[in-house]
């Protein structure tokens, strides 16, 4: 049995940092082993220009702490007012690596998301000129569209005519919980990548309704049935390079996901590595993480690899904070029900 490994230090391409006092607290468990991210712009009020994403940048390298090395990867809120201009000069100025797209109301902070998709054209248009890569959250917000349906149907109504009228526009579908949306990457071999996140390879729906509701288990999209759950499982351990890690650690405060209409997000960034060590092992695919992990997702974001290396070593349990102290009230760390024995050493 493999006691130790070595890979290339890993990036996290969807990320959740927030802002204030929870950014200056959950900023340390991501760059403590992520070289890079792919921090999302759903803030109160969203990242949308880019002077918005040079101030957001800004306050989060003065939040990093002294002597740790970590990029933030910058993004844009696509709005229906969002000038291609400025797209444009954001990205030659590298400042943004990627434009987000939110359907109206899908997710957490997606009021000021897309309804018009018309309207957008425009932006998409000449984001394919550019080679900048669209990161969409794939549901529909349709009330007559069951939540467990609604990635499935956005593909069909939304994704697929989207890039046909938008030849070259490069798109990464975020945090995929179906057999359907892997289907559609592995038929797509250009221009189409998808990240999977750490929680939806280990949790179903069972895991938040069964017994009880779980709402540390509740993120959205929701996680599926035990068969899309396997087929993510297969997806991320396979070496397929358009499959990589983005773990959508999302962190809410308790009062927050413990109330009457809890927020949706897992905080997984403090345990994802010793997470997903252990799935891979238990696939049988330990050498194939450093691709999913550390490889694919710069490739497609036309990035260079990391130079320096982590060290995951295998032994007696690892002893993971069940919450972490945020300003703003307490977090709970992502509890993935059994016990992990990777830890990066």
């Amino acid at each position: 049995m493999t006691q130790s490994l070595t890979l290339r230090r890993p990036d996290d391409w969807h990320l959740h940092l927030r802002d204030g006092a929870m950014l200056a607290a959950v900023l340390p468990e991501s760059a403590r082993h992520f070289a890079r991210a792919l921090v999302m712009p759903n803030l109160v009020p969203p990242v949308v220009t880019g002077a918005d994403a040079r101030a957001y940048r800004d306050r989060i390298l003065a939040a990093l702490p002294e002597g740790m090395d970590f990029t933030p990867l910058m993004t844009l809120y696509l709005t229906e007012e969002t000038d291609p201009a400025d797209v444009a000069r954001a990205h030659e100025e590298g400042l943004v690596a990627a434009v987000k797209l939110y359907p109206a109301g899908a997710t957490t902070n997606s009021a000021s998301g897309v309804r018009d998709f018309d309207a957008v054209r425009g932006v998409l248009e000449r984001m394919a000129e550019i080679g900048l890569p669209l990161c969409v959250h794939g549901e529909v917000t349709d009330p007559a569209i069951d939540i467990f349906d609604r990635e499935a149907v956005f593909i069909d109504r939304v994704l697929d005519p989207l890039r046909r009228a938008t030849p070259g526009l490069r798109v990464v579908m975020e945090h995929v919980t179906t057999a359907d949306a892997l289907a559609y990457v592995r038929d797509h071999d250009r221009d189409l990548a998808a990240t999977i996140t750490t929680h939806h390879l280990v949790i179903n729906r069972n895991h938040i309704l069964a017994g009880g509701i779980r709402p540390h288990y509740y993120c959205l999209p929701v996680a599926k049935r035990e068969t899309h759950r396997l087929a993510l499982r297969v997806a991320a351990t396979s070496g397929d390079a358009r499959f990589f890690l983005g773990t959508d650690s999302a962190p809410h405060t308790d009062a927050l996901k413990e109330s009457a209409c809890g927020c949706a997000g897992c905080f997984t960034a403090p345990n994802t590595l010793s997470i997903l060590a252990h799935v891979f092992e238990e696939e049988g695919a330990l050498d194939r993480l450093e691709g999913f992990a550390s490889l694919n997702g710069r490739a497609f974001y036309r990035l260079p690899p990391n130079a320096a290396r982590i060290t995951l070593t295998r032994g007696a349990p690892v002893t993971c904070p069940a919450k972490i102290d945020t300003g703003d009230g307490p977090v709970t760390v992502f509890d993935p029900g059994f016990a992990l024995h990777w830890r990066v050493t």
